[in-house]
């Protein structure tokens, strides 16, 4: 068996508002005006379309965070709505439109960058404090005082993969295919690849995809193995990254490979056969087999009300509202401040805060950039679930 290794707008009219933002929920209420003693926490992300795994995650793992605090009855009470952006820009941004008439005081952003960017430009507009759980584009935040994120940004992740190649000696001759219409996998590929250099790896294979032709990769795996490379750098997804494996699997190349966080879901996803990721490495911020006595009460609720196992972008979310708490409560913020007050209390909280959570253990972000430090998990896949290494 190949063994894989991974380390993983314009302005619309009303009724184009109407028709091209779908309302993912709004939770926490406590009955159809709302709760005026609630915080109101707004974000988008792709509920329905390919990403749909990644935005009904972040939507899950917000919903239990929400409802254990608001179960607890105490003075900290959230509303949390998700509008469905389906991963594009212009429906993100008449969601977001969408998000300040219902009155959001505190963002989650979105769930995927290319939104993200386009939100996180209204949120500094506006004044409004934005918390993403996995949008990891540098531009998200960049320029932008109130914009942090509770994700690794990319470069971090391409660094981050090459030194662990070198480090273990997983391979000398690196082959990379990376999604070129995509900022997740581009900025991940580029700091790659400066790592890579640095650290000695020699790339002898580079190909690309697009959207639009991200079902055959038998070019791509051909030119890496006739420029014999002993490792495939996959910066992208998971959907693509199941066809590569299976492919690959197919014309019997025998040879590992290693990815991103965003290979996060491939273990759930329908009609993938998971045998060709045993063996699978990632350095991800979550690990729902983790031992620890919270992960493992959040992973049995979630699985309990949900019917699955929790993946990364569900902790993630999970973590943005309980830190959104803890900055609340270490702020004094009230719920009747406006946006724009509770905006100027987060910039002043979250640099000089400590969190930890699911994703990670003394967290803390940097006040320039809103990016978050924090030490990611080691897992391996085996028998189709991750193990903690």
């Amino acid at each position: 068996m190949k063994k894989a290794l991974s380390v993983l707008l314009a302005g619309a009219m009303l009724a184009g508002v109407l028709a091209g933002c779908g309302n993912g929920g709004n939770n926490g209420s406590s009955d159809e005006a709302g709760n005026p003693n609630a915080f109101k926490i707004g974000g988008t992300g792709p509920l329905t379309g390919a990403d749909a795994i990644y935005g009904n995650a972040v939507k899950n793992g917000a919903e239990l965070a929400v409802e254990e605090i608001n179960a607890e009855g105490g003075d900290i009470q959230f509303e949390l709505r998700i509008e469905d952006d389906e991963s594009d820009p212009e429906k993100a941004y008449n969601c977001y439109n969408k998000l300040t008439d219902w009155g959001m005081q505190l963002s989650l952003v979105s769930v995927t960058s290319k939104p993200a960017e386009a939100i996180s430009v209204n949120l500094y507009e506006d004044r409004i404090f934005g918390l993403t759980p996995s949008a990891s584009s540098v531009a998200v935040t960049e320029g932008k005082d109130n914009v942090y994120q509770m994700c690794f940004i990319d470069p971090d992740q391409g660094t981050t993969a090459a030194d662990y190649i070198a480090d273990n000696n997983l391979g000398s001759k690196i082959a990379i295919i990376y999604k070129n219409d995509d900022v997740y996998s581009t900025g991940i590929y580029e700091t790659f690849v400066a790592e890579a250099e640095a650290r000695g790896l020699e790339v002898v294979s580079v190909s690309t995809f697009t959207t639009s032709s991200s079902t055959d990769f038998s070019v791509q795996l051909n030119d890496a193995k006739n420029n014999g490379a002993d490792l495939v750098f996959l910066p992208m997804y998971y959907q693509p990254a199941s066809l590569i494996l299976n492919q690959a699997n197919t014309m019997n190349f025998d040879i590992s490979f290693i990815g991103v966080d965003g290979m996060d879901g491939i273990l759930t996803l329908e009609n993938f056969d998971t045998s060709l990721a045993e063996g699978v490495m990632l350095l991800t911020p979550f690990n729902p087999s983790s031992e620890d006595e919270r992960t493992q009460n959040f992973v049995q609720k979630y699985e309990e009300k949900y019917g699955e196992t929790p993946n990364q972008f569900a902790a993630d979310a999970y973590d943005c509202v309980y830190a959104y708490k803890q900055a609340i409560e270490e702020s004094g913020a009230t719920p009747d401040m406006s946006a724009e007050e509770l905006c100027d209390l987060m910039i002043q909280q979250f640099p000089q805060m400590t969190f930890t959570g699911l994703t990670g253990t003394d967290a803390t972000w940097d006040a320039s950039t809103g990016r978050v430090s924090k030490i990611p998990t080691g897992v391996v896949i085996e028998n189709g679930a991750y193990v903690g290494i």
